[in-house]
């Protein structure tokens, strides 16, 4: 059942001396911000109105999730600073006395709702920004960028010894629950593991004998996972013989640890035949290549960075405004073309605000013929995209003109908005597998920041509204204009 806001009130908080009940400037502006049934329709959905056991509140909820990605904490960091403190537990609407919701409650709510509800989330902050007239839409830059995925580096090897752990433990777990416990399967862990500290050994002399020693290995592990994939195969057929004999009685734990099982055989096929491409001296197409077992959407993506040339990860793509508000952003799977994503990014800002910018930047990797000509389609009358390649003199002169340099020159700044992203608001690794766990990550990233944004743009303007209502000048406008002198009398 889906509870909106916390209804108790306890006695603690009549008692409390002066000042206890204020918070700090930045949480009070966030605090009024978020107080809005708008905020609250995504998860009605998701929960019945009537009927279930009571949810926690959805206003502690959402602004536990605004603290977890302002500060970068953990779920379990997250409820014991909140228990801790009397202004994240007022800001959070928890009433003295209280505990805080468990982490897994908070993780498994945003699992259940998906990245669906916070893109209605996102949607419903601009629109209060563009009620409160603070969101300007008269330019606009976009930029690319990869999120990595929770995934260490990928190797061969170390994929092979993962696959042989992962089935072992499965089909330990399928026994355990009485399914196929007389199918035997050797466990390999101990033999791959020493052949993978044998690797690592070898990689330190760097010569030719090296990799041929290091391929020897690796053909070795191929033929224990393959080993592995074959006695897994044949739990696997047991143990769902088994479950259907026995109907009703089996348990939903023994119906997760087959699903878990035939879901890790099908991975650690693909790991398998990629291994096997590898020995034979091909290599596989990054489109599809599987580099986690436990994230099956995460690709290899080059962005020509020195440090990473290759990433593990999502490509993401944040449109922003001059104010710093982030207007759009998506997420897909894979090195996708930065050109087919910009046209679509602006068609959803301008149904969401009702017209189209006036102006658009990007950086070369969105040069494209079609660009210009679907964004003049939508109603964009500048649209400024450095030419790849060698431009012609007519060209070259349109970009070297003081419009143009001026709006390349502003278009850097989303570099930096990009890294503030990654460094503050947890854009540089999400920590939920998938795409939809890569969408909803980057989804309450952008919700944070742009919380922070629109409730300081929302206070300035009020604070210039009450200066002009009493006749001060705002702050930046200048001394007041000196009265007109009155004429001398005769």
């Amino acid at each position: 059942m889906l509870v909106k806001k916390n209804p108790n009130v306890t006695l603690w908080e009549s008692i409390l001396p002066p000042g206890f009940d204020k918070l700090p400037p930045e949480l009070e502006r966030v605090d009024a911000l978020l107080d809005d049934d708008a905020f609250f329709a995504p998860y009605a959905k998701h929960f019945s109105a009537f009927f279930g056991r009571p949810s926690i509140p959805i206003e502690t909820y959402l602004r536990m999730m605004w603290l977890k990605f302002r500060y970068v904490l953990g779920y379990e960091t997250l409820v014991k600073e909140v228990g801790d403190s009397i202004s994240w537990s007022r800001f959070c609407h928890i009433s003295l006395g209280q505990s805080p919701p468990h982490p897994t409650t908070l993780l498994k709510i945003t699992k259940r709702c998906g990245s669906e509800t916070i893109a209605a989330l996102n949607a419903a902050l601009l629109e209060k920004a563009a009620q409160n007239k603070v969101l300007r839409t008269d330019k606009v830059r976009a930029d690319t960028t990869v999120v990595e995925a929770n995934v260490t580096y990928p190797t061969d090897s170390g994929l092979l010894v993962k696959l042989i752990g992962l089935l072992t433990t499965l089909v330990a777990l399928v026994h355990s629950a009485g399914l196929a416990s007389r199918t035997p399967m050797r466990d390999r862990r101990r033999a791959a593991g020493r052949r993978a500290r044998s690797i690592s050994a070898h990689l330190k002399l760097r010569n030719d004998e090296a990799k041929a020693a290091v391929a020897r290995i690796t053909a070795e592990l191929a033929d224990l996972a393959e080993s592995s994939l074959k006695e897994a195969g044949s739990v696997l057929t047991n143990a769902t013989r088994a479950a259907a004999r026995s109907g009703t009685e089996a348990s939903g734990k023994a119906f997760r640890a087959l699903v878990d099982l035939e879901t890790a055989m099908a991975r650690g096929t693909k790991v398998l035949a990629q291994a096997h491409e590898r020995l034979a001296g091909g290599m596989p197409e990054s489109a599809t290549r599987l580099v986690s077992l436990h994230d099956p959407d995460a690709r290899p993506i080059k962005k020509g960075r020195l440090g990473k040339p290759v990433e593990f990860g999502y490509k993401a793509q944040v449109v922003d405004n001059t104010d710093g508000v982030i207007v759009d952003h998506c997420v897909h799977v894979g090195a996708v073309p930065d050109g087919p994503l910009l046209t679509p990014a602006i068609s959803r800002l301008k149904a969401l605000v009702g017209r189209a910018p006036k102006a658009v930047t990007a950086d070369r990797g969105y040069s494209e013929a079609k660009v210009e000509t679907e964004l003049a389609a939508l109603g964009v009358a500048t649209t400024v995209i450095p030419k790849r390649g060698r431009a012609t003199a007519k060209r070259r002169q349109h970009e070297h003109g003081r419009g143009f340099r001026k709006l390349v020159k502003w278009r850097t700044g989303s570099e930096g908005r990009i890294s503030y992203l990654k460094r503050g608001f947890g854009w540089d690794r999400t920590l939920l597998d998938g795409i939809d766990g890569a969408t909803t990550w980057c989804g309450l990233g952008v919700l944070t920041h742009n919380a922070l944004k629109i409730s300081a743009l929302i206070e300035d303007k009020e604070r210039v509204r009450e200066a002009h209502r009493q006749g001060r000048p705002r702050r930046g406008a200048g001394p007041p204009p000196r009265p007109h002198a009155k004429p001398h009398a005769a």
